[in-house]
């Protein structure tokens, strides 16, 4: 039978976060950019647990909470500045927004 290891939460971490890193990386859109940023952290959080299950200790399950009310925080005023850009540009797409006007 299969048991499931640290190496296996590992790997699913790793993977997650290079899955939100090419989000980052290829998105264009600023709510797809929060989306990726949050896949991200969820990939750290399970990292974070895993490894302090691993050890006994209760490190790794203290720094993902503090991670997840960081990004609960960040969810809210990102949300914010969000709605005040659509209705100032119209759009969240990073190339109108990101243009110059004197």
């Amino acid at each position: 039978m299969l048991e499931i290891g640290v190496n296996h939460y590992l790997i699913l971490s790793g993977l997650l976060f290079s899955i939100g890193l090419m989000g980052v990386l290829r998105r264009k859109n600023l709510l797809m950019l929060f989306f990726a940023t949050e896949v991200m952290l969820n990939a750290v959080n399970i990292a974070f647990t895993a490894i302090g299950n691993y050890y006994g200790d209760l490190s790794g399950q203290m720094f993902a909470f503090f991670i997840i009310a960081v990004a609960a925080s960040e969810v809210a005023v990102g949300l914010g500045l969000l709605i005040v850009l659509y209705k100032k540009y119209g759009s969240l797409d990073l190339d109108v927004i990101s243009s110059m006007k004197g």
